[in-house]
């Protein structure tokens, strides 16, 4: 316990520490909200991964579809690394730094109304993204604190308050280079430890060979005479796998507070390392969690809910309780960066939404446009910091209104994050990433998205969830496209001449 205890408080000390650091640099909301746009590679790469896996993917996902599909769900890890990194970083990365920068953009919300030409995008969009933002929230804490309660014996209730105060702290001080500077602190702890925990793990069970032979000794939970499905490639479950791929691999590039890392990297060279960085970490971090997922079965079976079902989100801490003191110390290590990364990016993202896209809504001229007149440099610099002191005054509520979903959670860790990435992807994907290169979107189409996306998970979480949140997740990203084509063939185009000077960023 003393090695638990010394391992987390000089971690805790440092994020601190580095907040205190960077508390100068988020003086304006330049600096605040995106570093000054002149955030590194490695920086850049870590907070990408950082803010996409947390205790959401390591105790939630891992247990919950590491148990369903056993070890065919490190197919889930390949997605994220093929899909949700590489694939994010070479069809958004380039693109979303020159276009946002070039048009002034410092959130989606932000970019949807100055792209398309109408503010009351971005004001919708901002109330999406804040509301759809909490339960994901709520999910992170609820993982973090399973693991921490297990770790330390702590009660639920206080782990939970206890990471809500740390993390606003870093980034109340510090903004987003703070979160970024700790993010590759944390990240290279989540790179040890997961491959650390993986080793411990498989020697419990006697090394690599042995855990996949008794995985493969286990029967089906359809029809108990078949053995095997457990230790194959593609599992017992190839469609409902593809659904969890598609979920938490294509997400991403509709999500806020993930496309936001492009709109701060320094330039296109930083972009082309910022590509390979992020997805080496994602093959380790994501692989690595799902593969220790799939042998959870062998760990004996997890509580059962009054409900009735399976407690999936205490698969992962039965597999690690076992582990010796050091390696738990290093497991809570490895959670606590994954998930106060993730939670310090979402609170900055909904912070920043809020402040700039509805109380501070600043009436923006398109390039090309000229501006009809000046603000006084004193009265602007007082405004800025204003808005600053807003951002902070949010962060605090947005992780008071997630922790108070995180003490009464609704549901597992898994359908919290489905209900969250299939509103927020399914309204913004599509229109974002066409929005940077399709010149004949139009605004009418992205209504039209935003009605889909958020209406399909709303109506479905209202009927009790006959499609699975996984599933309506996926179905909700996958159909923005075709909506966003269809509605875009038949309605009013934006004028050439806003177009095209909005396109002169790539030439």
């Amino acid at each position: 316990m003393i090695i638990k205890i010394t391992l987390t408080i000089i971690f805790l000390a440092v994020m601190i520490g580095v907040g205190l650091y960077t508390r100068k640099q988020a003086s304006s909301v330049e600096g605040f909200v995106l570093g000054g746009r002149a955030v590194g590679p490695w920086l850049t790469a870590f907070a990408f991964g950082t803010s996409y896996f947390s205790a959401v993917v390591f105790v939630g996902y891992a247990g919950q579809f590491g148990w369903k599909y056993g070890l065919s769900s490190a197919w889930i890890g390949v997605g994220n690394a093929v899909i949700g990194s590489l694939l994010a970083w070479v069809l958004l990365g380039r693109r979303t730094k020159l276009m946002t920068q070039h048009i002034e953009s410092r959130t989606m919300p932000d970019f949807f109304g100055t792209r398309f030409a109408d503010q009351g995008l971005r004001v919708v969009a901002s109330v999406i993204a804040f509301v759809f933002l909490i339960p994901y929230t709520a999910g992170v804490y609820k993982g973090i604190s399973t693991l921490f309660e297990m770790g330390f014996g702590i009660p639920y209730e206080y782990c939970v308050i206890i990471m809500a105060a740390l993390t606003a702290v870093y980034v109340i001080l510090g903004g987003y280079k703070a979160t970024a500077m700790n993010d590759f602190i944390q990240g290279i702890i989540m790179l040890f430890g997961i491959i650390a925990v993986i080793v411990a793990v498989l020697n419990v069970q006697g090394g690599l060979v042995a855990a996949v032979d008794k995985l493969a000794a286990l029967p089906s939970d359809t029809d108990p005479n078949v053995n095997g499905g457990f230790a194959t490639w593609f599992g017992p479950d190839p469609w409902g796998l593809l659904g969890v791929v598609v979920l938490t691999s294509l997400g991403t590039m509709g999500l806020p507070q993930m496309v936001g890392k492009f709109y701060s990297i320094t330039d296109e060279s930083a972009i082309k390392r910022g590509t390979i960085i992020s997805t080496v970490f994602a093959f380790i971090v994501a692989g690595g969690c799902y593969f220790l997922g799939g042998f959870g079965r062998l760990f004996g079976m997890p509580p059962v809910l009054l409900n009735g079902k399976l407690a999936f989100d205490s698969i992962i801490p039965s597999m690690l309780v076992t582990l010796p003191d050091v390696l738990i110390a290093l497991v809570v290590l490895l959670v606590l960066s994954a998930s106060m990364s993730t939670l310090a990016s979402l609170v900055l993202t909904s912070s920043s939404t809020m402040t700039l896209d509805l109380i501070y809504r600043d009436k923006k001229s398109l390039p090309g446009e000229v501006e009809e007149g000046t603000i006084d440099d004193i009265v602007s610099e007082k405004i800025e910091l204003r808005k600053v002191v807003v951002m902070r005054v949010l962060i605090m509520f947005f992780i008071a209104i997630s922790l108070l979903i995180a003490l009464n959670p609704p549901t597992f860790i898994a359908q919290l994050m489905g209900i969250s990435w299939g509103a927020l992807a399914g309204a913004f994907l599509a229109p974002f990433m066409l929005g940077l290169y399709w010149r004949g979107i139009t605004t009418a189409s992205v209504w039209a998205c935003f009605i889909w996306g958020v209406g399909l998970t709303v109506i479905n979480m209202m009927i009790g969830n006959p499609i699975n949140p996984i599933n309506c997740g996926a179905i909700a990203m996958v159909g923005g496209f075709p909506v966003c084509w269809l509605v875009s063939l038949f309605t009013k185009k934006l004028p050439k001449s806003i177009v095209d000077s909005i396109f002169e960023c790539y030439k």
